[in-house]
């Protein structure tokens, strides 16, 4: 088996682990503080002031939360696509998003309003970071580039060529004269802001690279990828000063800590890996999410980290004592209240990832299933429906539904926001449908 052919098969594995966290099992909030998206939450960052974070999410939304208070303080809705990435600017009144619709979104924090969308990437934007000063965002894209924009004027300033593969990540250097992107190709660049210009590629990596930061002395950085490692680099030799492997499956999410002693890894494994830079030794294990950890970012204080991931909320964990912020909410795998047992109970599991079945439960990342049959595609009050749906004439019953399912929702109602998915067995979909006849009826 090739290196390349490797690689897919990791990341699909990735995926699929995804996919089980958004709902092939249905699991309370475990000591949750933070919970409220209606997918898996792939992206992080605190304020400046250690007051607040930012999550995006699978549910093409991005949410502001209060980290003492653990609520939330408002929600982002712009993107046509899942939400990969957010930072948040140095002034904190301000933050960027990054989709899978290939835009990238400034916001106000305050009123929650979207203040200029860029594009120019042609595939959707894994990952954005904004630099010291403020007046620089730089992307990475599937589309095999890192654009790098100037907030100011709020335009394209440059595109750099150079990934052979997808690009997931990128960083600013501590001074901001430095950038450096991670990409499936295994490779690490590092560039030049003021010009673009290439420096050094380092390569050490077996598969593709996932996240990657600065050190705070700016001349050493650490990156994790899909072969279990976590490597710290010398950017002035290229050279690679250590590999540290503890995780089980690929590593997802990175966080170095503000001092650059230590650094947080996390993976598909579901697990925190706490480390010590200076000795590549493991500090700590924090375990608590029920799925893959996708996201990690330290507080300017270094005394607590955030954490997020395919079980859809974020954690909040005390370093000092290496356990994880409790709010007296005790949870245990369970039975959703709408789950009989039954074949089609088990197959709407997934679909509970982004649907609820009641007036209460509300939206999510997808309208509420409420009286769903007989009612026309795209007329929930209050949801924000893709043009396809709006505009469509059809209406929901056993047939369309049907053939939703065995076409899948890109096929037959092009450019609807349900994600890709098919279901080709004729007894499953009717086992389905069956089961959504009942419970989606109102109640009398």
């Amino acid at each position: 088996m090739t290196d390349a052919i490797k690689d897919k098969v990791i990341w699909f594995l990735a995926a699929v682990g995804m996919l089980v966290g958004l709902g092939l099992l249905v699991w309370a909030p475990a000591n949750a503080q933070l919970s409220g998206h209606g997918g898996a939450v792939k992206g992080l960052d605190v304020s400046p002031d250690g007051r607040r974070v930012m999550s995006a999410s699978f549910d093409y939304t991005a949410m502001l939360w209060e980290l003492d208070g653990q609520r939330e303080l408002r929600t982002f809705d712009a993107h046509e696509g899942a939400v990969n990435g957010v930072a948040i600017l140095p002034d904190g009144e301000q933050a960027i998003s990054a989709s899978d619709d290939g835009d990238l979104r400034l916001w106000s924090l305050e009123s929650g309003v979207s203040l200029h969308t860029f594009t120019g990437h042609q595939g959707k934007v894994a990952g954005v970071a904004v630099s010291p000063d403020g007046k620089l965002a730089a992307s990475a894209g599937w589309d095999r580039t890192v654009r790098i924009w100037d907030l100011d004027s709020r335009s394209p300033l440059r595109t750099l060529k150079g990934h052979k593969d997808n690009v997931n990540a990128v960083a600013f250097s501590p001074d901001g004269t430095l950038l450096i992107s991670a990409g499936y190709d295994t490779a690490l660049m590092l560039w030049r802001v003021a010009d673009g210009a290439l420096l050094s590629t380092l390569r050490g990596h077996e598969f593709g690279v996932n996240a990657v930061n600065f050190m705070p002395d700016g001349r050493r950085a650490v990156s994790v990828g899909g072969d279990e490692t976590l490597r710290v680099w010398d950017l002035e030799t290229g050279e690679g000063l250590e590999v540290i492997r503890g995780h089980d499956g690929p590593v997802l999410g990175l966080a170095v800590s503000p001092d650059g002693r230590q650094a947080a890894s996390a993976g598909l494994d579901g697990t925190i890996r706490l480390w010590d830079l200076e000795t590549g030794t493991g500090l700590a294990v924090l375990e608590g999410h029920q799925n893959a950890v996708w996201s990690l970012r330290y507080t300017p204080d270094g005394s607590r980290l955030v954490s997020a991931g395919a079980d859809e909320v974020l954690r909040i964990w005390d370093l000092a004592n290496a356990r994880e912020i409790a709010n007296g909410v005790d949870g245990v795998a369970h039975l959703a209240n709408w789950d009989d047992g039954s074949r089609g109970a088990k197959l709407f599991r997934k679909c509970s990832a982004c649907h609820t079945l009641s007036e209460d439960g509300g939206n999510k990342a997808g309208p509420t299933l409420l009286g769903l049959f007989g009612r026309p595609f795209g007329q929930v009050s209050g949801y924000r429906y893709s043009d396809a749906l709006k505009d469509s004439e059809l209406v929901w019953n056993e047939t369309t539904i049907d053939a939703l399912f065995a076409e899948g929702p890109q096929d037959y109602v092009p450019g609807s926001k349900m994600p890709l998915q098919r279901m080709p067995n004729p007894a499953d979909r009717a086992e389905l449908i069956a089961f959504l006849k009942r419970i989606t009826a109102p109640q009398p």
